[in-house]
């Protein structure tokens, strides 16, 4: 089984969650994983029904910006702050990865 986060109004956040999430999320057992490309094919028409006509202009910077901020947080909080082995599993030179977590003011924890 693995762990999935669900929308709940009555619910607190869940141990571990950094500061400034939503604190509407709570944890759910999902009975499979989605494949990440399913997870953002649904997350954008779900954000495409809601803007119900409403011009929308810039989607695909808005989407990038939402998948590479967390990308990185999990990536180099699972290497334990070390820049050479973030920047090696997401397949990035270092100088690079610095100047992305730069962009999104991420610092090494």
């Amino acid at each position: 089984m693995t762990t999935a986060f669900q929308d709940d109004d009555t619910a607190s956040v869940p141990p571990g969650t950094a500061a400034g999430h939503a604190p509407d999320l709570q944890v759910v057992q999902a009975e499979r994983a989605e494949p990440l490309s399913k997870c953002v094919e649904d997350a954008v028409a779900t954000y495409l029904h809601n803007m119900d006509g409403h011009a929308i202009t810039d989607l695909y910077r808005l989407v990038i910006e939402e998948v590479e901020r967390p990308l990185f947080e999990t990536v180099l909080r699972s290497a334990e702050g070390n820049l050479t082995l973030a920047a090696r599993i997401l397949g990035l030179t270092r100088s690079t990865l610095r100047k992305r977590l730069a962009h999104f003011g991420i610092t090494r924890s």
